[in-house]
């Protein structure tokens, strides 16, 4: 077998991505060591080029000796990428498939998690609100990365994107005009307080961090696929047993919900939009208690 030093490299790097990581956790505690490889390699490499640096090796130098170079790390590992009503025939299936489940219910809780900025745990508080359900839900919404999070509590949306997400609202199945959602600044909008006073947003680590609560309905769309099978089956098991039985799990329409010792525990709500509902092998009916 012919070993050429191009191999040599790539092994070089994976050892120095590894051991970068593994100090990052046991400095500061901070889990990425089972992020998916390539996701991982590409946001080091971007660290290491904004750094002004040579070597993964001197990354890791710097990072376990500057905190800020750290933060910077960890925004460049948090997932940020939402819009109010992504993938808006998600929003129509759930307001069709699943609310009418939810109506019953005495009090509504939903667990938004990795929420990046908020855009999406708002647009479940308007389809809620034109339900007449908001009243009586607690959206949680959480993610690992403090900044984002102090981002999606102020509500300020560049006005540029509303165009784009006043028409994912009507592709969704909104009621009303988008507009009266919003107040229009010189360049950005504030979205109206209403839609804040249900929703808690929170520091939370889907890597590290246990459950908090039961929930009816638990949202994650395209984080997982930044997960390696280890990390998405313990993420799995986290959310199976943070939801109720009968309790809808909304997934990202590049995730399936197929491995696990729980897979087989959910019944498919919209094959097409991921929403699955707990239940068990011989019953998956469930009841939202």
């Amino acid at each position: 077998m012919v070993y050429s030093s191009e191999d040599a490299d790539l092994d070089v790097e994976r050892i120095e991505i590894e051991l970068l990581l593994e100090g990052i956790y046991r400095h500061y505690g901070f889990d990425f060591r089972n992020y998916a490889y390539s996701s991982v390699k590409r946001r080091v490499w971007h660290r290491v080029r904004a750094e002004q640096l040579n070597t993964i090796s001197e990354l890791q130098s710097k990072v376990l000796h500057d905190p800020i170079v750290l933060k910077c790390f960890l925004n460049d590992l948090s997932i940020n990428v939402t819009e109010m009503f992504r993938d808006p025939s998600f929003f129509k299936a759930f307001r069709e498939k699943v609310i009418p489940s939810l109506r019953d219910l005495p009090f509504i809780r939903i667990w938004h998690a990795g929420c990046s900025s908020g855009e999406e745990a708002y647009s479940m508080a308007i389809l809620l609100l034109e339900e007449g359900l908001y009243d009586k839900t607690k959206i949680y919404a959480t993610d690992m990365n403090e900044d984002i999070l102090e981002k999606a509590r102020e509500a300020r949306i560049p006005l540029s994107y509303m165009q784009v997400y006043t028409k994912n609202y009507q592709q969704a199945g909104g009621l009303k005009e988008f507009s009266e959602y919003y107040t229009a600044h010189h360049d950005y909008v504030l979205l109206r307080p209403m839609l804040k006073k249900n929703i808690v947003f929170a520091h939370h680590n889907l890597v590290t961090d246990h459950s908090f609560n039961e929930f009816h309905v638990i949202i994650c769309r395209n984080v997982l696929i930044y997960f390696n099978t280890s990390l998405k089956n313990r993420v799995y098991e986290l959310f199976f047993h943070s939801l109720s039985d009968g309790g809808f799990l909304g997934l990202g329409n590049k995730e399936t919900l197929t491995s696990g010792d729980t897979s087989h525990f959910y019944q498919e709500v919209d094959r097409d939009e991921k929403i699955y509902i707990k239940g068990t092998p011989k019953n998956t009916t469930g009841s939202l208690n």
